[in-house]
């Protein structure tokens, strides 16, 4: 008997991603569990549920998304679910919380068809964010020299030290940007920039960007107008603009949206998988 694939969504939030639930469906998800504001102590209840339903051998046809605008409270809810599993009985799980690793890995990925990222000194700007902060790890697992902005550098440099924890050889460096001196310092001599900033939030004026002749690629994961990086468009997929080559918020999407439904249905091959920012950039490289 062929058994269902069942999904069960984790959602921090008052009222579950309706975005995420559709995504669900178009990942060939048979049914669907959605639970919002859920809590730490209720995760353990949650995950027996999909545990102790199915046989060892049947498991690899439930699996659990944790989603949620918050990614610190989707972290704290991985953490509860992974510390359910013993022995043979878990089930596979992604962490996408505020679609931050599907979109750090999207924009990694653009940037690595167009340069090799060992050694190469990319900007993150807004790198104390959600998205930046995943960006910068993937940067640093692929060699990448990379320089965390933030216009705080204390956030900054405690950024930079919660990815050498992960990544000790990590080659990275922090950065203020609160004024526009600074930020032509941090982009001078950068091939690649990826602004990761609040919607609506101009980090990168024309006139810093067309002053660095370095910069090959410029990556705005910013929708909302005004652009984060100031002359990219969200449309922007591989554009040639001036020479560099340019990705908005929605050429990036495409590919964000094309891992994220591969993520949910590589969950269902197995019963053992975690994906958090690595696991989903590697499943990236294979279907992007």
């Amino acid at each position: 008997m062929s058994r269902r694939r069942i999904l069960l969504q984790l959602d921090s939030d008052p009222q579950a991603s309706v975005f995420d639930a559709v995504v669900a469906v178009d990942s060939d998800v048979d049914v669907l569990l959605r639970h919002q504001a859920v809590r730490p102590e209720q995760v353990r209840e949650l995950v027996y549920g999909t545990m102790f339903t199915r046989g060892p051998d049947e498991l690899h046809n439930t699996a659990i998304f944790v989603g949620g605008s918050n990614v610190a409270a989707g972290e704290e809810l991985l953490r509860g679910v992974v510390d359910c599993f013993f022995g043979p009985l878990r089930v596979s799980v992604l962490l996408d919380a505020n679609g931050a690793n599907t979109t750090a890995a999207a924009a990694v990925l653009a940037a690595k068809r167009h340069i090799p990222l060992r050694d190469a000194t990319v900007v993150v700007l807004a790198a104390t964010g959600p998205v930046g902060q995943r960006a910068v790890r993937l940067l640093a697992a692929q060699g990448a020299q990379v320089r965390v902005a933030s216009r705080s550098r204390q956030r900054a440099e405690e950024s930079c030290a919660a990815v050498r924890r992960r990544w000790p050889d990590a080659r990275l460096s922090a950065h203020a940007t609160s004024s526009e001196e600074e930020l032509a310092e941090a982009v001078q001599g950068a091939s690649v920039v990826i602004a990761a900033g609040a919607t609506g939030v101009q980090l990168l004026p024309r006139r810093v960007h067309e002053a660095s002749s370095s910069l090959l690629v410029a990556i705005d994961l910013n929708a909302v107008p005004p652009s984060g990086i100031e002359g990219v468009e969200a449309r922007d997929r591989n554009t040639d603009r001036e020479g560099t080559i340019c990705y908005g918020a929605l050429g990036v999407g495409q590919t964000k949206m094309k891992i994220h439904r591969e993520a949910i249905r590589k969950l269902f091959t197995r019963n053992d998988l975690v994906l958090d920012a690595e696991e989903v950039f590697q499943l990236a490289q294979e279907v992007g």
